[in-house]
This record gives structure tokens, sequence and C-alpha cells, in this order.
């Protein structure tokens, strides 16, 4: 008996050292995907700001004025001509599906058996599809409304996240969509992976088969601007470099259709994020959707009888007011009046971005004081009119459409949480989380007794919360890391009770332990971890000085976890984590100089660039590039010497830093690895880790050449001279061959961020199902 004790005790002791390891390394790798979420947001606003701000002709908004041209006044045939495939030829060589319109179940499964197979679809079959998907979406309405029967049973899928291998694995399993099969998939099919575009056209081409059986949701990963970050972008571009640039704006088009909710016989909503304290069906159901080809960013207003003064200052009082609302976007600060930034350039930026909030306020209410005093009775109108019921003469100031965005954005971006209430998500930057008494209102509201939501990756698939009247639904495994979570997906009948089917689409954890599993993904955040703590050195070093007033080297493990913590904001049990980050310590205290040292995975070996700016480059390489491929606006992979400095200047003002020219100069003459006197996104990606002093040494006078022989102001230079000089001249659209054949794999698609797809097998593997309880 004692020894059957000591043994319980000695397994129970192990089980919960497993699960602590397992729920850190879960915590590593979701505060580090929040956390890039956080930095895109950011990102997107400062740009947004400088649109708004910046003169019309200045070089710095003419680099990224592109991405902020959502409403384009094109007619539907004008952009259908746009898209036009008919030009596009087929070679004889070309091996892959070829598709006729109206497609049929049999071109369907094959075009599924072809990406099994690693085949690529030509683009002008793509187009097509494509094309006939959006003339589709534009009939459907902003909710679809589902019911079922005695015989009929509907198939939920979550977020797939570009990975194809799931996807294979539910239509193996449970059968492909058919009249007896209907599926609703809940968003966010691309990025991460690196076969988003397959998912998107398998499942495109259900939806043209069975338009009353197959159900689109939109994710917040529908949206061109995460897609610049997490992949989808460099993969279409890669894949189809002749006309990857129209399919990519077709898709844009295409993901503001998406209907953004499903409901199912008037009892059960799906819905990609959440909702909030405000959401409201009848809203949802009228609003014109489309308008929102990004949902982080409100269509601009276009009132004739406010002028350019007062709609910033509108602008600014709405950033003070939706700062502090539930479920809504966050906002950067302000940085000063439209006639601020008049005649402005980013050099001199730098000193407008470090003012106050109580500064700038006070500058703001001086000016408006000044400015606004001939529209102060049309000021008072518009406020009465903003904050009361609208009445029928007061129609020309009433603006829907930021109410309508919020809507929008927590359908896409909310998230659950335990307690009460509805407070703004800044976790993720956007949206909101909601508690257990507003999902029972909504329900109690709308006569619903059920939410299906994905968006977050869990550990098994799915998850209840809310007292079971929440489900999250996430179908992609192996999300974070092989071995890291289960894919589900549910099956729906007649009854309303959810069938589980989890599974895990690799055979690399076949014959892995609970334990390997969990040794496995946990090396691959501790990697990732340690990354993050050593490109933060320099902030590291200073914070633990600050500790160290005697400057004796060595710190306490308590002063070491709450200094990380200030400087990374992750969140993280630092304390647990300590035996796995830190080797050695001396009487309880830490070499911190030493710890850096055993700390460093790869050092810089630049002796022209301080350490410090290499550090922030590789900090914000996603930023970079990013920003890379905002300005990069003919997606050709190259931008000219000129355009890099202007992105420096960029990320220089987004991050509050300055950036000297002689340091642009030398950062231009290390990334142009080729000497072809412009800068390709491999090029651009490598700059800031590895410089090489003979390249610099070699590039000064190519540089002195360029720049002696530019005839042209920098602000009008054009992506032709590039194109011109470039060696690659697949690049040009004259000399670029059609589109490679079906059998060729593009691998080099494959997504490089912080979530590695898992390995591409065909094996099906450990599949469970489970029935919850009634």
């Amino acid at each position: 008996m004692k020894a059957a004790v000591l043994i319980q005790r000695w397994y129970r002791q192990y089980a919960a050292r497993m699960e602590m390891r397992r729920r850190y390394t879960w915590n590593i790798f979701q505060s580090m995907e929040y956390a890039d979420l956080q930095d895109q947001i950011k990102l997107y606003n400062f740009l947004g700001y400088l649109m708004d701000n910046f003169t019309p002709a200045s070089s710095e908004r003419n680099l990224i004025s592109h991405i902020f041209r959502e409403n384009e006044v094109c007619r539907d045939a004008e952009w259908e001509r746009y898209f036009s495939y008919t030009n596009i030829d087929v070679p004889d060589i070309y091996s892959g599906p070829r598709l006729t319109f109206p497609l049929d179940m049999d071109q369907a499964a094959d075009l599924v058996e072809a990406f099994k197979n690693k085949q690529q679809l030509h683009s002008r079959y793509v187009l097509q599809l494509l094309l006939e998907t959006w003339k589709l979406l534009r009939v459907l309405p902003n909710i679809n409304r589902v019911s079922t029967c005695h015989s009929k049973e509907i198939t939920i899928c979550g977020d797939l996240h570009g990975q194809l291998e799931d996807l294979l694995l539910i239509f193996y399993k449970n059968g492909m969509p058919s009249l007896e099969k209907p599926y609703v998939f809940n968003g966010d099919y691309v990025d991460r992976g690196k076969d988003s575009m397959e998912i998107l056209l398998v499942l495109f081409a259900f939806l043209l088969v069975f338009p009353g059986d197959v159900y689109l949701n939109r994710g917040n990963h529908e949206d061109h601007i995460i897609n610049l970050r997490y992949g989808f972008t460099k993969e279409v571009l890669n894949k189809y470099k002749l006309h990857g640039k129209r399919i990519l704006k077709l898709l844009q088009k295409i993901f503001s259709w998406l209907p953004l909710v499903t409901v199912i016989d008037q009892r059960v909503l799906i819905v990609h994020g959440g909702i909030s304290d405000t959401t409201d069906l009848a809203l949802i159901a009228r609003m014109d959707r489309h308008r929102y080809v990004s949902a982080l960013r409100p269509p601009k207003k276009k009132t004739p009888s406010r002028t350019n003064v007062y709609a910033d200052s509108e602008r600014y009082d709405e950033m003070i007011i939706c700062k502090n609302r539930t479920g809504s976007l966050t906002f950067p600060k302000p940085f000063g009046a439209r006639e601020s930034f008049q005649r402005r350039s980013l050099q001199d930026f730098s000193s407008t971005v470090a003012r106050t909030l109580e500064e700038e306020f006070e500058v703001r209410r001086r000016q408006a004081e000044f400015s606004l005093s001939r529209f102060s009775k049309s000021h008072r109108i518009l406020s009465s009119a903003l904050s009361s019921d609208s009445e029928p003469g007061s129609s020309e100031f009433i603006d829907t459409s930021n109410d309508e965005w919020k809507q929008i954005l927590d359908l896409l971006w909310s998230d659950p949480m335990s307690h009460d209430g509805c407070i703004p998500n800044e976790v993720r930057g956007g949206g909101c989380y909601w508690g257990p008494d507003v999902t029972e209102d909504f329900l109690n509201r709308h006569d619903l007794q059920l939410i299906i939501r994905s968006h977050e990756c869990k550990r098994d698939g799915y998850e209840f919360c809310h007292n079971r009247k929440v489900l999250t639904l996430f179908s992609a495994s192996n999300y974070y890391e092989v071995g890291s979570n289960r894919g589900a997906f549910i099956r729906l009948g007649p009854d309303l009770v959810p069938y589980f089917v989890q599974y895990q689409a690799t055979s690399m954890t076949r014959g892995l332990s609970f334990p390997q599993n969990v040794k496995r993904t946990e090396h691959t955040a501790l990697k990732v971890l340690r990354e993050q703590l050593f490109v933060h050195k320099s902030d590291l070093l200073r914070a633990f000085q600050e500790i160290d007033k005697e400057n004796t080297g060595l710190i306490c493990l308590n002063d070491w976890a709450s200094a990380i913590e200030r400087v990374l904001h992750l969140d993280l049990p630092w304390r647990v984590l300590h035996p796995q980050l830190v080797s050695s310590t001396t009487d309880g205290k830490l070499d911190y100089h030493g710890w850096f040292h055993d700390l460093a995975l790869k050092k810089p070996s630049s002796e022209h660039i301080e350490q410090t700016m290499l550090e922030t480059l590789y900090r914000h390489r996603s930023t970079l590039e990013t920003i890379f491929r905002i300005v990069d606006t003919d997606n050709s992979g190259l931008i000219t010497f000129e355009d890099f400095r202007q992105t420096l200047k960029l990320l220089s003002a987004y991050l509050k830093m300055e950036i000297s020219d002689e340091v642009i100069n030398q950062l231009v003459i290390s990334t142009d690895t080729n000497n072809d006197g412009s800068i390709d996104i491999d090029e651009f990606m490598e700059a800031f880790r590895l410089v090489d002093k003979s390249r610099l040494e070699r590039g000064k006078s190519l540089l002195k050449l360029i720049l002696d022989n530019q005839s042209l102001p920098r602000e009008t230079e054009t992506p032709q001279t590039v194109d011109c000089t470039a060696p690659q001249t697949s690049q040009c659209p004259a000399s670029q061959p059609t589109d490679p054949p079906a059998s060729t794999t593009t691998d080099s698609a494959c997504s490089q961020t912080a979530n590695p797809p898992a390995s591409q097998t065909d094996d099906l593997c450990h599949i469970s199902v489970v029935v919850p309880p009634q």
C-alpha cells in the first residue's frame, strides 16, 4: 500500500509538471501571436493617421496611399473588365485541371485531387473562378439563414489558416460538400500556412456548385492589410508572378462581400470572432458590408458640408471617444492638427510624435478656437444630431458608417472572457472581450440558444464557455508546432446538439507520447522566446542596470523577472520559466552580462551600424517586411534606393527613433547584395542581420555613381528604372513567361511567420470522437 501511494504521488507530481510545461508553452505561443497582431494594428493605424494628415502631394503619402484606396469609384462592369481572363492563354504543356463553367461536382472533386497532388491551377482558371465567385457573393445577404431537417446534418469548420492537409482530412472523414452534406466554414481560410490559395479555390468551387449548401463567413484574416504581414500576399505573388496583382485585387473584393454571420434554425449563431454589448443583428442585416474592405479602418466620410479642418477636429474627438469605448479598435494617440503637417515630411516628424496627449489636446483646443469659430453653429447642430435620435430634417448630418464599422470589428475580432462585462480587447488590439452576462442578454434579445465562434486556437480543437452557451471551434491542427493542438469540426443535426470530431493531420505525432509532444513544442516555444529576449538586449540591459545601482552585474531572480515583463509586456510566468532560460546563478543572483552571452543565438557581424539599430531592425523584422510590401506598389518584389530610404524614415517615425542619413546610406549599400541598383525582398530581410564589410566598401562607388547620374528629383522617380537595371527580367510583364505548369511545386510561398505550418503528409491519424453531455 505504501508503495502504491508513493507511486501515485510521484505520478501526480510528474503529471502536474508536464501540465505546467504544456500551459506555459501555450502561453508563450499565444502571447507572441497576439503581440504580433498588436504591432500590425499599430502600424496600420500609424500609416492611416499619416494619410489623414500629410499633404496629398507629399512623397511619403504617395508611398502608402494605395493601401487606403478602398472605395474606388468604379462600376462592377468596369471591375469585371479589369479582371478579365479571356486574353490569358493556357499553354499546351499545362497538365493541371481545366475548368469549364458552370462548374459541376466532378470538376470540384478533380480540383481537390489536383491540389492533393501538389498541382497548381492556371491563372486563367483562377481569375475565372474568382470572378464567378464574386458575382455570386454579391447577391448573398449579410446573414446566411440555414435550416435543418430530420435527415440533414450540417458540418461546421473553424479556422484553417492555409493548412490544406486539414481540409483534406475533413473531406476524407466527413465527405465532400453536397446536397446531403452541407458545410459552414467560419472564416480565417488564409495566412500562416502555405496553401491558402488552394483552400480558397476549393471552397469557392464548392460554393459555386452548391450555393445553397456551402456557407462561408468572413474572418479577421480575410483582410488585405492582415495578409501583408502573415503570408497570403507573399504566397499569391510567388505562385502567380504574372497575374498575382489582379488576383489579389479581386480577392480584396471577394473578401469584402463574404457574409458576416450564419444562423441555423433561428437558434444557433455562427460568427468568426464574437459579439459585444452593442451587437445588433438587425443593423448587421441591412448594412453594406462590401464597403469595409479592411475591418481595421472605417470608410472615409464624404460629407461635403464639412471642411477639412472640421473633419480633422472630429477625427480627434472620435479618437478620444473610441479609446474608452468597449468593443472598439485601439486608436493610436493623436499627433496633431492637419495644418501642422502642411509642407512637412518625415524628417521633422519625430518631434511631433513625442508630444504628450495633454500637450496635444491644448494645441488642439487653441486651433479649434481659431479655426472653427465660423462653424460653431454647425458644430452644435452636428453634436446634437450625433448624441440624440435623428430627425427627418437632419439626415444630412447623420453618418452611421462608424457604428456599422464597430459592429463588423466586434464580429471579426472579439473574444469571450470569464467575468461579466464588455471591455476593449487590448491583447489583440481590436474588438472586445465580452462576458457571460453579455452572452445571456444577446441570446435572449435574439431568441438564440448557442453561439459558435472560432478565432482562437484551442488545444483540443474546441472549448465551451459561458455556461456552455459559447463554443469556440478551431480546425487547424498543429497550429503553433507539430503536436501543439488538435483540430476539430462539428456536426449539427436537427436537435442542435454538437457532435465533435478531433484530429491531427500529420503522421509525425504517431508514436509520440504526451511528454514527447510537450518537449517538442516546448523546445520551439523557448527558442522563439530566447530570440525575443536577445533582440531586446539593449532595453533589458538598461532595465537591469537601473536595478543594479552598485553596478555589480548581479540581480536577483525576482528583479530579473519583473524587469523582463516591464520591457516585453508578454504577461508570462517568468519565475516559472527561469530554469529554462537561466543556466546558472550564484547565491540566487544572476550575472546578466553572462546571461546575455549564453542567450545569443546569432550575433550580427557589423562594425559600421550600431548594435542598437540592428537589434531594433531585427526586432521589428515583420513590420519591416510589411512596410516593404506596402511601398512595393507594383508587387514586383523590387524597390528603388529612394523608396528604401523613405521606408526607413517611415519606420523611424513609427518607432519614435532617429535614423541618420549616414546609417540609411550604409543600410542601402549593405542591402544591395547583388549590386543591381535596386533592393528585392530577400535582400531587404537580410540587410539588418549580416553586413559584409567588403561589400560595404565595394558598394560605395556604385551608390555614388547612381546618385550622381540621377537627373530627376527623388520624389519623381518611377519604378521603371528598377525594371531596366534589374537582372531578373522575369519581373517585367513583357518578358515574363506564362504561369508555370500545374506540376510545378511552389514551396517558396511558405509563410515565414512564428507559426510554422504542419508537415505535408496524407496520413490520417489520431482521430477521436467526443460527444459532450447534454
